[in-house]
């Protein structure tokens, strides 16, 4: 029963992947909204540039983690067929 909860927070497809980025833009963007209210000037601004910048990294470590578990998924497939046929 706790495998079935946790496998629904595993991101499986980019389409999920995509909704998820797309949160977290909201939230960097509004925070960053926030610290221009809060910080005018220069420094509001940097701190807007900061959270959009970590949703950047974010977003491009979870695309690129999702490129790295296919690639997984298939070698451990393709090694099962090798060994198959032996």
């Amino acid at each position: 029963m706790l495998r079935k909860i946790a496998r629904l927070f595993v991101i499986k497809t980019p389409i999920e992947a995509y909704l998820i980025i797309y949160a977290l833009a909201l939230g960097g963007t509004a925070r960053g909204a926030i610290y221009l209210d809060q910080y005018p000037g220069f420094g509001g601004k940097l701190l807007f540039l900061a959270t959009t910048g970590a949703v950047f990294m974010a977003g491009a470590k979870v695309l690129d983690c999702l490129k790295h578990e296919k690639a997984a998924r298939l070698a451990a497939a393709t090694a099962a067929d090798a060994q198959a046929f032996k």
